[in-house]
């Protein structure tokens, strides 16, 4: 797990964050990279960092894939909080409630700003994946 140090935010240096608590990356980037006071988190799907299966039900993967989120957010020193965008993609444009109850139980205060696209397909035939900009002082 990678943590930040204080010094590091203001040297506006970039700095790559890896946690094994959400899946590795299946390609060529990183889970997460913060540059300055912006962490910017590379799409999550919702695939179990442990078992490596995923749901089957959209509920199910929108809230492992936040999880998963969560995880990496926490890596590098951040909470869900600090996010201040989020861009879903889902494979179904009729998921939009299902994954907005999900969600909302993430964000319960002062919700970043987001969009929700729906998209022909996703890496491992998944449902979601969500992607994410946070950032603290």
């Amino acid at each position: 797990m990678a943590l930040v140090e204080p010094d590091f935010i203001l040297s506006g240096v970039k700095r790559v964050i890896n946690t094994d608590k959400a899946p590795a990356a299946i390609g060529p980037y990183s889970q997460a990279i913060q540059a300055g006071h912006f962490l910017y988190i590379s799409g999550q799907i919702p695939v179990n960092p442990v078992s490596g299966e995923v749901p089957e039900d959209i509920a199910s993967q929108a809230k492992q894939s936040l999880e998963n989120l969560k995880a990496i957010l926490e890596a590098a020193g951040y909470s869900l909080s600090n996010v201040v965008k989020t861009t879903i993609f889902a494979a179904d444009i009729k998921d939009f409630a299902e994954v907005n109850k999900v969600y909302a139980q993430y964000f319960t205060k002062e919700a970043p700003a987001r969009s929700f696209v729906a998209v022909k397909d996703l890496p491992k035939g998944v449902k979601i994946e969500i992607e994410a900009v946070a950032w603290r002082e």
